[in-house]
């Protein structure tokens, strides 16, 4: 149930009435038409492949109020992307705990009513998952915490950024296959 609209990138884009059901070949875009300014209102999801790479990258960005009511799109979303990637059931486990573990971090100094951005990287047999939200204080996680080393035994590689404006990144990177705390 989906709607063709010309917004003119290169490839196309649509827009989206409920969820992507099949594998991507063009930028899919999902903007709720009465979207306002406010976070608690608001979602996108992008659905892309990355042209330029030597092997396509297909990519999924979903952005959502930053509040844990919310975390279960995002799980719901790890769990479908690493099946994609024909990811062990374990596998799958670990990411969407990493994923929602990664959340709570932020949305532990997350700015009130701002958006939480995930964005979803299918590259080979991989899976590359960046999270990110606006901060009050802009500092990085702690990495000697049981959330820090929860996150580096269930994703492989984990590291995180702040950016100037306050924004806080972290980025989880799980290679189908590799076993627990192995990148």
């Amino acid at each position: 149930m989906s709607h063709r609209q010309a917004r003119g990138s290169r490839m196309g884009d649509m827009t989206l009435a409920i969820a992507v059901a099949s594998p991507v070949t063009a930028p899919i875009s999902h903007t709720d038409s009465h979207m306002n300014s406010t976070a608690r209102n608001s979602s996108e999801v992008r659905v892309s492949q990355i042209d330029g790479e030597p092997d396509a990258q297909d990519f999924v960005e979903v952005r959502l109020p930053a509040a844990g009511a919310y975390l279960s799109v995002l799980r719901t979303a790890t769990a479908g992307l690493a099946a994609r990637l024909d990811f062990t059931l374990d596998e799958i486990e670990d990411l969407r705990i990493a994923v929602d573990e990664a959340c709570a971090i932020l949305l532990q100094q997350a700015v009130p009513g701002s958006v939480l951005s995930c964005m979803f990287r299918l590259v080979g047999d991989s899976l590359k998952v960046t999270v990110s939200a606006p901060t009050t204080d802009g500092r990085a996680p702690e990495r000697d915490t049981f959330a820090w080393t929860v996150l580096s035994a269930l994703a492989g590689e984990v590291e995180s950024t702040v950016q100037p404006d306050k924004t806080v990144t972290i980025s989880l990177h799980k290679k189908r296959g590799a076993g627990p705390g192995q990148p």
